[in-house]
């Protein structure tokens, strides 16, 4: 586990040649409006929030001492406001960055530093096109620059409904060479716009309202795919809802964009954000006003990772996110949280003896902090395991611990137990005489174990097996802890064998869920073994995969806590991790596990049970959704989705998984899917032929294999049902119709015969119904017996 260490002192003020400036500015409490590091971690940039005395200016100190002078700017009013200080990537001839100074108006300098030489003004551009356009958000995307721009209305007193959508999304290329700097062309990104926050990671845009003003905006997230030229509309409480892709300028008109998707937004909560940040992943991350981080992927879909204390977040009290590799660092109010971002464990809390801390960047270490405070610059690294320097909490004491988290569930008083009124209270048996027996057990190592009452005696006899195997277990731990290099991978599996099989036959509730979900995240391998042996997982001899686990494992597994009662700090289910174990290590195997699993589902559950997972999500769906997760899509993942759809036998996942197959031209899988699940319902056999059909009816890819499709025509189709299908779907004709075309690949009278003659050849469906009636020897039926 990564454990943070002390804080280090890695530059005073003393080596800046403005450090004093710095350092008096910040013991006065003026917090800088904007303090960040070069990429190559070489120079400082600060700027003084623009409040009298004195004139807001910009400053660019050397932190290793490289040679060369500073970079002091200064502005005098009416200067209009300064909006972005940005680092741009740049051809190798001078460095890998520049430095872009912007303005509110769109006038923007780029600077680049030259060793021993010092800062020089490359060039002095206008971004903005119009002369009343006002840049109010500007990032940068490698050597592009983003920005959202305002545009009055050319009347003054337009209407507020007008006033409303005034901003612009713009987006630029920013050339540097040896000839100089050059703008490329303004592209369009979204236009009649409320007014945005852009915040830009490596490949996506995010689009975060500024203001809560109008509340149908202010519900949902934009995020652009600039090399898809797509935008995605979702909102953190719904998740993804709408994509579309901008095949023109015409189609990124704001109120276009959310032409049919009104109505659902309608019915939205507001966001409530308090601060945003991009993380390294590409990621967007959410700080509420109640504090809780949350993490808005790509894709649009959201994921809960860490709460804050401290309860509800003023406006005024800032909250700084920052991320290095794969932990989350967060500075509130003095206090410093490192937290996982995949796992939402915290690392580290760390109080902090200043409050006016900036991160800063520290290129190509990732194990480590570097903070700005008042006196310097300090880093914290927590790649080192440390001790805490507190001593493992006793087993008894922990038995005392546990007893408090379950009595207090239990409780109904709004009263806080602690272990001191648990020993004291005497109403509580079990957590003592459990002590006693723990106490008894482990002095037999040490000395001659006193006596025991006589209940505790028995309870001991009665618990000696489950006392003797987690004794072995810590053993095994302290054997893992003493092993030499070469033999703790093996202890290491058996460790993590038994850690799993002990969860899974206890209760799952979110600790063990949690717990399982450290194990799986920090042994992979070995828990992908202790997860087949625990299951029973194996291949029969027809090659189908089997598992002979109990029903109550299988609950476990299938079921588990619902995601509301589970889904803090980014706890993933049992199921998923399965899947996400089988797509690493044994791909194969997981559409058979899936159908494995629907099968247990039908014996574990009764059908349409809301305690079971296929009263929630389909079983098939979760697959797919662990399967969307990878990072990198490849030829082997659309395959798998094909098998996962089928695998499901649902109606609808056949059907998708038919229209997928027909979108990749592979007909001869189309036909062997329609072949075999035809058969599966009447209703699915009709839905099927009626998608081929149309399908033969607009080209000829399918004609090799009629033979194999007419026959599948459901029984109730006449031959005016086939036609009409077959006139629908023809294909329009860009020139005038002739009788012969010569490309070959019209459709003929010949080609469809054979399927009308099978249906005319049919017996009519009523005189099947009545035919038994017919062919009776005695019609009509002989008259019943009177009765006297």
């Amino acid at each position: 586990m990564k454990r943070a260490g002390m804080l280090r002192q890695v530059a005073d003020f003393s080596d800046f040649s403005r450090g004093h400036w710095l350092q008096e500015l910040l013991c006065r409490g003026e917090e800088p409006r904007y303090v960040q590091s070069s990429p190559d971690g070489q120079h400082l940039l600060v700027l003084q929030k623009s409040r009298p005395p004195p004139l807001p200016r910009v400053v660019a100190f050397q932190l290793h001492g490289i040679g060369g002078a500073d970079l002091e700017r200064n502005w005098q009013r009416p200067q209009p406001a300064l909006v972005g200080l940005l680092f741009l990537q740049s051809p190798a001839t001078l460095g890998s960055w520049v430095l872009a100074i912007v303005w509110e108006h769109g006038r923007t300098e780029v600077w680049h530093f030259v060793v021993a030489v010092g800062w020089q003004l490359l060039q002095t551009l206008e971004l903005c096109q119009g002369a009343r356009a006002r840049i109010v958000s500007v990032c940068s995307q490698e050597a592009s620059l983003v920005w959202c721009e305002e545009r009055p209305p050319l009347d003054a007193h337009s209407d507020v409904s007008k006033c409303a959508f005034r901003f612009c999304v713009c987006t630029r290329a920013l050339e540097v060479g040896e000839q100089g700097v050059r703008l490329g062309t303004v592209r369009i990104v979204l236009h009649n716009s409320p007014e945005y926050q852009v915040l830009a990671s490596p490949q996506h845009i995010f689009l975060v309202p500024a203001t809560a003003s109008f509340a149908t905006t202010s519900k949902f997230l934009l995020i652009c795919h600039p090399e898809k030229a797509k935008l995605t509309i979702t909102a953190p409480s719904a998740g993804f809802i709408h994509s579309k892709v901008l095949r023109s300028s015409s189609e990124s008109d704001f109120r276009k964009l959310l032409l049919g998707s009104v109505g659902l937004l309608s019915g939205l909560a507001p966001l409530d954000i308090h601060t945003s940040a991009v993380s390294n992943s590409g990621g967007l991350l959410l700080v509420s006003t109640k504090g809780a981080v949350n993490m808005v992927e790509p894709d649009g879909t959201q994921r809960h990772i860490f709460d804050l204390e401290g309860g509800p977040l003023a406006q005024e009290s800032p909250v700084q996110l920052k991320t290095f590799g794969s932990i989350l660092a967060c500075v509130l109010a003095g206090v410093l949280y490192l937290v996982d971002q995949n796992s939402g464990r915290l690392v580290e809390k760390k109080i902090l003896s200043m409050k006016e801390v900036h991160f800063l960047e520290s290129p190509g270490e990732e194990d480590s902090i570097q903070l700005l405070t008042q006196t310097g610059i300090y880093s914290f690294s927590f790649s080192k395991l440390e001790d805490s320097g507190r001593p493992e909490p006793c087993l008894v004491e922990m038995v005392f611990e546990e007893a408090c988290r379950y009595y207090q569930r239990r409780s109904l008083s709004s009263s806080k137990l602690t272990v001191e009124k648990l020993k004291k209270g005497g109403v509580f048996q079990a957590p003592v005489a459990l002590a006693a027996i723990l106490q008894h057990s482990l002095r037999q190592k040490q000395k001659a174990a006193r006596g025991l009452q006589d209940t505790y005696a028995k309870l001991l006899s009665t618990m000696s097996l489950e006392l003797q195997s987690y004794m072995s277990l810590e053993l095994l731990k302290t054997c893992v802890v003493c092993a030499p290099e070469s033999e703790v991978e093996s202890y290491c599996e058996e460790l993590v064998e038994q850690e799993v099989s002990r969860v899974l036959h206890s209760d799952m509730d979110k600790d063990n869920l949690a717990y399982l979900n450290s194990i799986f995240a920090s042994f992979p391998k070995a828990a992908w073994k202790a997860m087949r042996s625990c299951l029973q997982l194996q291949q029969n001899g027809d090659g189908l995969l089997v598992a002979r686990a109990t029903p109550e494992v299988w609950k476990k597994v299938l079921g588990g806590p619902h995601q509301e009662e589970m889904g803090q700090n980014g706890v993933v289910p049992l199921f998923e991790l399965i899947c996400a174990s089988f797509l690493r290590f044994k791909p194969k195997w997981l559409p058979s596990f899936v159908e494995l699993t629907q099968q247990y589902v039908s014996i574990s559950w009764t059908y349409g049970s809301k305690e079971g997972p296929e009263g929630r999500v389909p079983l098939y769906k979760r697959a797919l959704g662990v399967l969307a997760r990878k990072n990198k899509r490849s030829e082997a993942d659309d395959e798998m989705e094909l098998e996962l759809l089928l695998c499901s036998k649902r109606p609808k996942a056949v059907l998708q998984a038919l229209h997928l197959l027909i979108h990749l031209k592979r007909w001869q899988r189309v036909v062997e899917v329609a072949e075999k699940f035809s058969k599966l319902s009447p209703l699915l056999n009709k839905e099927i032929f009626t998608t081929l059909l149309a399908e033969f009816a607009q080209h000829r890819e399918l004609d090799p294999y009629l033979d194999t499709l007419w026959p599948l025509c459901p029984i109730e189709l006449t031959t005016s049902d086939i036609l009409t299908v077959v006139l629908q779907h023809l294909p329009r004709s860009q020139e005038d119709p002739v009788p012969f075309s010569s490309e070959g690949n019209q459709l003929t009278v010949g080609l469809l015969k054979p399927l009308l003659q099978r249906i005319a050849q049919r017996p009519c469906i009523q005189d099947e119904m009545y035919s038994d009636a017919l062919q009776s020897p005695t019609f009509p039926p002989p008259t019943p017996p009177r009765e006297h």
